[in-house]
């Protein structure tokens, strides 16, 4: 599990499926990075990024978000479940 932006967490279910190089794209392209800021950061080529992204793609794996309730306004800490 990723911790993102807002306290938002990110988890890519059948990660087991990915070689190490494809999880490290998934989980870059997952958070809206480009090809070419993924392959900077990796210091691959945009195409090899692209490659990865694609061959994991047919491994087929699920990302989920998990956005806790209180950074979309909905959810405050302190608030007991019986008053939600």
């Amino acid at each position: 599990m990723f911790s993102g932006v807002g306290g938002m967490k990110i988890e890519i279910r059948g990660v087991e499926k990915l070689s190490f190089r494809e999880r490290q794209v998934v989980a870059l392209k997952e958070t809206g990075l480009s090809n070419d800021q993924v392959a900077r950061r990796l210091g691959v080529s945009a195409s090899t990024v692209a490659t990865l992204f694609n061959r994991a793609r047919l491994k087929g794996y699920e990302v989920v978000i998990i956005i806790p309730g209180s950074s979309l306004g909905v959810y405050h800490p302190g608030d007991d479940e019986e008053n939600i």
